[in-house]
């Protein structure tokens, strides 16, 4: 009784798992996509509160005649090109020139900021409120140190009104991500003059990476010493601004791999928003306390801007070294984040010795095999015992059939006497979750796995299998529906889960055999929309078990005995 109760269990959590992952993946669990950026425009309001409202789009038109239409400083990085606006000192125009849109060699760069008015666009802007003083604002013109920002290299913007007052914006960038902006202020005024800094990210539109309740997109800032995913863009539509105050932190917005965030002083306390405005443009913004400019001195704020992947390399850099509060939390690792990094520093510390992600995703495999051996080694032989005991159970069964208590008291007595655990079979399953969640969020989530070949026709590991028989691997001039576009790797988890099933000793219930009949079928259409990594995970994975199964039979010919027998 309580064998077929261990079963009916392993199966309820097997199916729940399985046949019902493609419900919840639906909707909680994104699948593997070609990556997108989504950045936006938005316009400047007048400075008149703590820092400007976001505004409305401009019209679209193309991204080069917008670009030689104002002067500008070059931006030039190992990892960005673009260029700085010196009308309104926007951080406007730029690239990610080692990721690309797509997996050609002639693939467009990831553009992650475009000027106002035009496609795909966003910016940061960096300046000053206050009352009864001139200001720089979105029409300003600024006046350049050099015409060329690199690393090593900083440029000065700079501005002066008629009352006194020069502003100036230092900026500087290393050779990752980050941009150093020092905001100064000078007064050579007859009086004291009361200014506030400002940093603020304008888009006009919502991510391409779909938020779910897995991975969030959107909104994104670490406030008061902890990670705040549940602002998304329907809150700030719906529930109108989201304000925070914070001592450091960060915020910004982000998609599935990229990211663009304003860091105050981590030291400072600051005053944070979201905000949402008219023709669905969105802003994040900074400010910090007002200063006050003594006539004859000058007040100096500096922050940091983030536009870039996200790499978790850079991410622990920056978290490190410049005390980024929980900068590595860009990435919402979720739940599982204490399993889940170091399934990703195993697996990208096997990329770098071996050189190939799938061959690293098969050694990982194997590492967890063997891992879990001695798990695995006892659920065989408290299956094969189980075996064994099964008639002096059907015996005792029989005898007690109208005694239920009393026949689950001489079951246990039975088990105890053998030394039999009936729920041995079920730990593998339960460990096996976490280790596939966990693997299922590193390849979705990070950027270094993103366009990562394996072998063959397999260009991207992050993406689902290309090849599939439906159209006969592509000689037939068309591209079947994505519910049944069944690629090779998810084909072979179907068989090879078959093997595995078949290789198991069948249960005596018919209802269960065919439950498990059927399983490793159904393994092939849920499996079809997930990346080629994880296909292949499991395929290793099902491979390795086959093997062990075989090895362990060796050990135990009872148990394959009774197999046969079934």
């Amino acid at each position: 009784m309580n064998e077929q109760r261990n079963l009916i269990f392993a199966v309820i959590l097997s199916a729940l798992i399985l046949f019902g992952w493609s419900f919840v993946a639906e909707h909680y669990f994104p699948t593997a996509n070609e990556p997108s950026t989504k950045a936006a425009d938005g316009k400047q309001a007048p400075a008149k509160t703590a820092a400007p409202t976001a505004g409305g789009a401009a019209a679209i038109r193309n991204r080069d005649v917008v670009i030689r239409e104002t002067p500008r400083i070059r931006i030039e990085t190992p990892r960005l090109q673009g260029s700085i606006n010196l009308k309104g000192a926007r951080i406007d125009d730029l690239v990610l020139v080692t990721h690309g849109e797509r997996l050609a060699s002639d693939s467009a760069p990831i553009r992650i900021l475009s000027p106002a008015g035009t496609p795909d666009a966003n910016f940061a802007s960096f300046g000053w409120t206050g009352e009864g003083l001139a200001l720089p604002g979105p029409d300003t013109l600024w006046t350049a140190s050099a015409d060329r920002l690199a690393p090593g290299a900083p440029v000065t913007l700079s501005w002066s009104n008629t009352q006194g007052q020069t502003f100036q914006i230092r900026l500087s960038v290393d050779d990752g991500y980050l941009f150093d902006v020092q905001q100064n202020v000078a007064n050579r005024s007859g009086g004291a003059v009361a200014v506030k800094p400002y940093g603020l990210i304008s888009r006009v539109g919502e991510s391409k990476d779909a938020d779910s309740w897995t991975i969030h997109t959107g909104p994104i800032g670490v406030f008061g010493g902890k990670a705040n995913y549940d602002v998304d863009f329907s809150t700030l539509r719906e529930e109108g601004d989201q304000r925070f105050t914070s001592n450091g932190g960060w915020l910004g917005f982000t998609d599935k791999y990229w990211l663009t965030a304003l860091v105050p002083p981590q030291d400072a306390g600051v005053e944070a928003a979201f905000r949402a405005g008219s023709n669905n443009s969105y802003q994040a913004d900074i400010a910090t306390a007002p200063g006050i400019v003594a006539p004859g001195k000058a007040v100096s704020y500096e922050s940091r801007l983030f536009a870039g992947a996200k790499e978790v390399a850079l991410l622990d850099r920056y978290e490190k070294d410049l005390g980024i509060r929980h900068f590595d939390k860009a990435i919402d690792w979720g739940w599982f984040y204490w399993f889940e990094r170091p399934i990703y520093s195993v697996l990208h510390w096997l990329f770098r010795m071996i050189g190939n992600f799938g061959v690293a995703i098969m050694g990982l495999t194997l590492l967890v095999r063997l891992i879990m051996f001695p798990i695995a080694q006892k659920q065989f032989a408290s299956m094969a015992a189980m075996r064994v005991v099964q008639p002096k159970m059907k015996a005792i069964q029989e005898r007690y059939k109208d005694d239920k208590q009393k026949q689950q008291q001489e079951i246990l007595k039975l088990y105890q006497a053998e030394k039999v655990n009936p729920m041995a079979g079920c730990l593998p399953i339960l460990i096996q979750i976490p280790i596939f969640y966990a693997l299922y969020k590193v390849l979705l989530l990070s950027v270094e796995m993103r366009h990562q070949p394996f072998a063959l026709w397999i260009k991207d590991l992050s993406a689902p299998d290309p090849l599939t028989p439906v159209n006969l691997f592509g000689l037939l001039p068309f591209t079947p529906p994505a519910v049944i576009a069944i690629g090779i790797l998810p084909i072979l988890v179907g068989f090879t889960s078959w093997l595995q099933f078949k290789l198991n000793p069948a249960p005596s219930d018919p209802v269960q055999k065919q439950v498990f009949s059927i399983m490793p079928w159904a393994f092939v259409f849920i499996m079809a929309p997930f990346a080629a990594g994880l296909q292949l995970y499991w395929v290793t994975n099902n491979v390795l078990t086959i093997l062990q199964q075989k090895w362990l039979y060796s050990r135990h010919p009872g148990m394959k005995a009774a197999a046969d027998a079934q």
